[in-house]
């Protein structure tokens, strides 16, 4: 039962409590509870509960230093005294022990009226028994008080809660100081019918204290928990209401005068004293020119007028940012004038300019621009979100609102952008990857067109019923046309510098050089490019010839020009505009992610899909494309249809390692864009194989070593079909069997290497040399290493094609000592073994068909030849003496003993 009416207790007004207190003692205990009037300076936010603990702590110590009862001790630690009343403070003693109280129910009643509100003539102070009096908060204050007595209670009425402290046990005190300083305006405000006669603004004057006294208010009714509470709150907030309703008025007056340091500054601090100057600040911004006269500023439509074809000029937005920055700045300078330092008045600011003026200014260049085209838009985007970055550093925050100031701003910036930060990164994307094959498509016509007009050329005086019946298989071996056009770049070899030169082609640079000599400068002819929609070509520097009257002319001169053309099967000019679209976009799209936005790791993400694409087209579509295509020309060469090898070149491999030097690089260039774009502004971890950009590139450089290889292996089967041409065109009968000539002299007369050895050294040697500085040594020595094994392979199938006399083995000895001298600048110790034995194998030709014995001897011992050749090779090479039907029994009976009869 007791419960029930502590409940319904908490829901009677204070005048109501004090008559229920003198019920019965069980009623005034209850009415006393402290944690009753906790709970309503709790709805004021008067009461802190740290303030409490403090107070509440140093007191245990004092009452536990001075009287050490430990009873008592922990009963003034939970704020009552050992009979269970409230403990009085220090200084105050009983007139009579567990009779007489602090709230005396019949004082009270004398000093409230009928209705519970105070007398006029009643005079208690606040603190004292009862502590609910309307009397002066001074403990000073006379029982009569005079005019300045009153004057001074009023003000201190208005600070009332300044004096309000957090004391367990004394909670009742403290709400009696609110109650008696503040009821009597709550009451009449409540009740009066006119708002120009309520007692608040007959007692005051000034309009501060009118608004700090409706403030008070405001925050007293909170503590308002009886029946009919809401309409009461409802009746004193239009009374509020019609305050600030004439004060606004009165600003706006003033700010239309402009007088900032009088009134204006005068009724922003009244507004500000009477709900925190929102009004007041709603007014200054309304009317300032940032959002009044919002299109003066700029207008979004100038950056597109401005922009040339479809493009977008951020100039005009440029212009915009610093207009709004300067207007900005301008209007917080005032308002600094006009409110306190504890208005927030810039972020309100910085708000409604974030929501009406750059929003709005935002989101229709965006549209437009989209519209326009989709280069435009992001353009527009990443050019505008920097700037934006740029004004929210340069605008000015208020009085000690600057942290806050700028985390409002960039989250404005941020929302600005979030409804197109989604569509841009996919439009960058889309854009990066239309221009991107639309390129590549356009080099692939364009060679595709060339090729078909260089075929119809050819083939133009060809027999029409001959070229019908062999139309297909003719037009299956079309390539293009030699193109021979562009600048070189400065290479002082056909491989080397590339990495200092990708570097310089991925930044733009140029790569003209006034100090280059002419001996500096690759004669390597580039790739042609595609300009103006068409492959450039310098006809008048390559003359066309003839064309041919016949088709096996025809396919030959066919066959010619598709393996000069090897070098243009992809262009380095080709993959220099497809790193420039994509160094554009990511940087566009990495502004995102530099700026640390809550965009950052969705255009880091994309930035690596874009970089993931370039890798794949240039590499997927246009290098490996190239690279098979030379593969394949390379394998239907034969030197059989060339009808000039005069060279020391293999033209077919020549130009193929031309295209490697080009793939080479541009793997340079890529390799110089990803640590420039990609690592080091750490938009990817080269140490995370995880990572979708790192697992590409690694990619395509497999793709490209395996074609390379792919391409090096056919060339180096290319080499050594020229090699084995030349054996078998140049070499002479008598080179290696003078008496074939029946001439004497040619036995004595020339003891060096035959042509054909001579010009096989100058055509292996020339191809090996063009890797030198190019290619790592471990793949130079396995290329080297590859072309010795199979030029020594060559030479022993040549060898075994020749008739060799004794006379003629000098010169065999020469050729092989000149094949040996050449193997040795190789510097592959393995290699130089099998031209070690080959310079063996020709002592077996020089032994005298008289010394058949110790030519037995040779072709038996194993050690000779370091197991290159056993003595079954040795024996077959030995067929091939000119002598060797007259010596063969005495060898054969050397070495397997025929002839011999067991005695």
């Amino acid at each position: 039962m007791l419960e029930i009416v502590s409940l319904i207790l908490d829901y009677v007004t204070a005048s109501d409590l004090i008559h229920f207190a003198q019920v019965s003692k069980r009623m005034k205990e209850m009415v006393y509870d402290d944690t009753r009037w906790v709970q309503r300076l709790r709805l004021m936010a008067c009461w802190n509960d740290a303030e409490a603990r403090k107070r509440a702590e140093a007191s245990w110590r004092k009452r536990a230093g001075s009287l050490g009862l430990p009873h008592e001790e922990q009963a003034e630690r939970v704020g009552i005294g050992v009979n269970g009343n409230t403990p009085l403070p220090a200084g105050h003693q009983r007139s009579r022990a567990g009779s007489e109280t602090i709230f005396d129910a019949g004082r009270e009643q004398a000093s409230l009226g009928v209705n519970g509100t105070h007398r006029p003539g009643s005079n208690q102070r606040i603190g004292t028994d009862d502590g609910f009096n309307a009397v002066p908060l001074s403990p000073y204050a006379s029982t009569a008080p005079s005019a300045p007595s009153r004057v001074q209670d009023s003000l201190m009425r208005l600070s009332v809660f300044s004096h309000v402290r957090s004391i367990r046990g004394h909670a009742r005190q403290e709400y009696g100081k609110i109650h008696g300083a503040l009821n009597i305006f709550y009451v009449d405000a409540i009740a009066c019918k006119d708002h120009n006669t309520a007692v608040v603004f007959r007692t005051y004057r000034d309009p501060n204290h009118q608004a700090q006294m409706l403030a008070n208010l405001r925050r007293f009714s909170t503590s308002d928990i009886s029946q009919g509470w809401h309409e009461r709150q409802e009746k004193l907030q239009h009374l509020i209401d019609a305050f600030e309703t004439a004060v606004a008025h009165e600003f706006e007056q003033a700010l239309q005068t402009a007088d900032i340091d009088g009134r204006l500054r005068k009724y922003g601090h009244v507004l500000t004293t009477l709900n925190g100057g929102q009004k007041g600040v709603d007014l200054v911004i309304t009317n300032s020119p940032v959002v009044a006269r919002k299109k003066e500023l700029g207008d979004p439509m100038e950056c597109l007028r401005q922009g040339h074809s479809g493009s977008v000029s951020l100039d005009e937005s440029q212009r915009f940012f610093g207009h709004l920055t300067t207007s900005f700045n301008e209007q917080i300078a005032v308002m600094d004038r006009v409110f306190p330092a504890s208005v927030n008045a810039a972020v309100m600011f910085v708000r409604r300019v974030g929501k009406e003026v750059l929003l709005e200014y935002l989101s229709t260049l965006f549209d437009e621009a989209h519209r326009a085209s989709s280069e435009a838009y992001l353009k527009a985007v990443s050019g505008t979100y920097l700037q934006s970055l740029h004004m929210a550093k340069a605008l000015r925050p208020s009085k000690d609102t600057s942290d806050e100031f700028y985390e409002e701003v960039d989250r404005i910036v941020a929302n600005a952008f979030e409804l197109h930060i989604d569509l841009y990164l996919k439009e960058e994307y889309a854009h990066f990857k239309r221009k991107s094959e639309a390129e590549v498509g356009e080099w692939e016509r364009q060679l595709s067109e060339q090729d078909a007009s260089m075929q119809s050329l050819y083939m133009s005086n060809v027999n029409r019923q001959a070229d019908k019946r062999d139309f297909l298989t003719s037009f299956k071996k079309v390539v293009m046309m030699p193109v021979n056009v562009l600048p070189t770049f400065p290479l002082s070899s056909p491989f080397g510098g590339k990495s200092a030169t990708a570097k310089a082609l991925v930044n733009g640079e140029n790569l003209e050089s006034s100090s280059q000599t002419p001996s500096q400068l690759s004669t390597r002819p580039s790739t042609p490019s595609v300009i103006n929609g068409a492959l450039a070509a310098d006809r008048s520097t390559t003359p066309l010839p003839e064309p041919p009257t016949t088709e096996l002319a025809a396919k030959a001169a066919i066959m010619s020009s598709r393996l000069e053309g090897i070098r243009s099967l992809f262009s380095i000019e080709i993959a220099l505009t497809l790193v420039h679209t994509a160094k554009a976009a990511i940087e566009r799209a990495a502004v995102f992610y530099r700026a640390q936005s809550q965009f950052g790791e969705d255009a880091r993400r994309q930035c690596q899909l874009i970089f993931v694409l370039l890798l794949q087209i240039l590499g997927m579509r246009h290098i490996k494309a190239g690279f098979d295509q030379a593969v394949d020309h390379l394998t239907n060469y034969d030197p059989k249809e060339i009808q000039n090898h005069g060279h020391t070149e293999v033209k077919p491999l020549v130009t193929f390692l031309e295209l490697v030097n080009v793939g080479d690089l541009i793997q340079q260039m890529l390799d110089v864009f990803y640590e420039q774009e990609m690592v080091a502004t750490r938009l990817t971890d080269r140490n995370d194989f995880l990572d979708p950009a790192v697992k590409e590139k690694k990619r395509f450089e497999q793709m490209l070593d395996e074609r390379v290889a792919a391409g090096l292996n056919k060339g180096i089967e290319v080499l050594m079909t020229e090699v084995e041409f030349v054996c078998a065109t140049i070499q002479k009968a008598d080179d290696f069997n003078p008496d074939a000539s029946g001439s004497a002299s040619a036995e004595v007369t020339d003891i060096g290497p035959s042509e054909t050895a001579r010009k096989i050294v100058d055509i292996v040697s020339s191809h090996t040399r063009m890797l030198v500085g190019s290619t790592d040594k471990n793949m130079l020595d396995v290329f080297n290493q590859e072309v010795g094994l199979r030029t020594f392979t060559a030479l022993c199938k040549h060898l075994k094609r020749q008739r060799i006399s004794v006379a003629g083995s000098i010169k065999l000895i020469s050729d092989m000592n000149h094949y040996f001298t050449y193997i040795q600048t190789l510097k592959n110790h393995d290699l130089l073994q099998y031209f070690i034995a080959l310079r063996e194998l020709a002592q077996i030709y020089l032994v005298g068909a008289a010394d058949a014995k110790e030519l037995a001897t040779i072709i038996a011992d194993g050690d000779r030849f370091h197991g290159i050749f056993r003595a079954e090779d040795v024996y077959e090479y030995a067929g091939r003496r000119a002598d060797w039907f007259l010596i063969r029994p005495k060898v054969d009976r050397a070495l397997y003993g025929y002839g011999c009869c067991v005695m």
